[in-house]
């Protein structure tokens, strides 16, 4: 067997409870790649990456590291081989300092009874160093932001002088300035002979980060170790969903009407600094900003849930007030959230339960329950969203990323609407999910519904949205209108949008 390659697995296969995932999966990896691993929900990338990584075992087929057979039944065996795996989910223990996590059930020991913390404590900052990481070792991991503890959880994985790093997701939660840090890191372990494998479902990032590309579909192997180089983000996603998308951001973007739907202004609160807006109807009012411009600040206070200090809403011309969430719905506001299992769905919940939890009036009146009403409304707003479903009792737990932000976005709907506020619609799903999301909104726009929509990608901001709001530190620093959008190049539209999101501009 060669050893030209760190990691290759051969004809890898795997079931659960009867039902196949991956098919004779084939896959390699040079050291000081940076590969790229694509495909959409349900496609077979986690499984695959937790069977490289000792999570799961397989059913048939051979892993080979440095030319030499493993076989992974552990965590363990894989560390053992220098593989680390960075999960979406950070593992870390707040109330435990950065050493301490770091070697969590790795604790070095003086003598037979005693940790070695001096060792540990010595060791943990030369791994945090190596990154050029400023923290202090014995700080508690719960004080960090979200992307200092991504940072962890890599200098730990590094610690134990991994080879191959598993990064699943990692910019999901980061501002543009972490992705930056995140992405300089990456290229100095590329350097170092560091192979990274980098799941991600924004085509941007792959297209900037990565090397190479392993594309995934139903358990198959499309692609293997394709050059980035060259492919354009249609032919990548025509490879993740099988199908060409030609018109990925929608077929025309939305402009809206003259009408002022709603407005706001001088909004004011300990976070928010007089912000004043218009929303007009059928257009879709995107909102930019770096984490820390209190972007979801603002639309949690126009939907009711923070209070705000002084400032007046605005509803078709009429002055209305949003005390709390449910006055919000009453007075026609949807809220989609930006973490959906947290605050969008009961996840242990039925579809029909999540959907419909905001018309049961429609169906429910007294003791009468009407089964036949609520199945209509779920079948046509299922049907609308195109959601993925075996039945209206299946529990959303069960549901990909992609279906359960559908049934989030169909609660919404069912409520009729006047203005829906959408913060951060297409986070965690995937390619062929996202712009089955974008030619929804499209189409709700073209209804007359009023979208505002909170983005932390620059390129779903300029493709979406007919306005362009940017805001930092709590301060609406500019307004892009559509003339502006269209007519700039879309390179310099994005330098222009940072200067604002940074405050180097008012």
């Amino acid at each position: 067997m060669s050893a030209e390659y760190i990691i290759e697995m051969k004809a890898v296969s795997k079931s659960f409870y009867g039902a196949k995932v991956l098919y004779d999966v084939d896959f390699k990896l040079k050291p000081g790649e940076i590969r790229g691993l694509l495909g959409e929900n349900g496609a077979g990338k986690s499984t695959m990456m937790r069977i490289l990584n000792g999570i799961y075992t397989m059913d048939s087929g051979q892993i080979f590291v440095d030319g030499e057979e493993k076989h992974f039944s552990l965590p363990k065996d894989a560390r053992d081989a220098k593989i680390a795996f960075v999960h979406q989910e950070i593992a870390l223990s707040g109330n435990l300092t950065i050493a301490q996590n770091m070697f969590l059930g790795l604790e070095k020991t003086t003598g037979k009874y005693f940790v070695d913390d001096v060792s540990m404590r010595e060791a943990a900052r030369a791994s945090l160093e190596s990154l050029n990481l400023n923290l202090n070792v014995d700080t508690l991991v719960g004080t960090l932001s979200v992307a200092q503890q991504q940072m962890v959880e890599i200098a730990k994985a590094l610690m134990q002088d991994a080879r191959v790093l598993v990064l699943d997701e990692p910019t999901a939660a980061l501002s543009e300035k972490e992705v930056r840090f995140l992405f300089k890191q990456m290229r100095r372990l590329k350097e170092k002979n560091v192979a990274v494998i980098f799941i991600s479902h924004r085509l941007n990032e792959i297209e900037e980060i990565t090397d190479t590309l392993t594309v995934l579909r139903d358990g198959h192997i499309i692609a293997d170790g394709v050059p980035t180089t060259g492919l354009t983000s249609n032919e990548i996603i025509a490879m993740m969903v099988g199908r060409n998308v030609t018109q990925f951001y929608g077929s025309e973007k939305p402009q809206g009407t003259d009408e002022i739907v709603f407005e706001v202004k001088e909004l004011t609160n300990s976070v928010l600094d007089h912000v004043s807006f218009q929303l007009k109807r059928g257009e879709i009012l995107g909102f930019g900003g770096l984490v820390g411009a209190r972007r979801t600040e603002l639309m949690s206070a126009i939907f009711g849930l923070d209070p705000l200090e002084s400032g007046d809403i605005f509803l078709h011309g009429k002055k209305i007030v949003n005390k709390n969430p449910r006055q919000a719905i009453q007075n026609g506001f949807g809220f989609v959230s930006e973490d959906r299992k947290r605050n969008g769905l009961i996840l242990v919940h039925s579809i029909a339960r999540n959907l419909t939890m905001n018309v049961t009036s429609t169906f429910i009146k007294g003791i009468r329950y009407d089964k036949r009403k609520e199945k209509e409304i779920v079948d046509e707003y299922g049907n609308k969203l195109s959601i993925k479903m075996s039945s209206m009792e299946q529990l959303c737990q069960y549901l990909s990323g992609g279906n359960q932000q559908k049934v989030v976005i169909a609660k919404w709907l069912a409520s009729n609407p006047a203005v829906l506020i959408m913060d951060e619609p297409t986070r965690g799903v995937d390619v062929g999910a996202k712009s089955e999301i974008y030619q929804l909104m499209s189409e709700l726009a073209k209804e007359g519904i009023s979208i505002i929509m909170v983005s932390s990608e620059l390129p779903e901001l300029i493709n979406i949205s007919s306005r362009i709001a940017v805001m930092h530190e709590g301060k609406l620093g500019k307004i892009f209108d559509e003339d502006e959008i269209v007519q700039s190049n879309a390179d310099e539209l994005q330098k222009e949008i940072m200067f604002y999101a940074t405050g180097e501009r008012e």
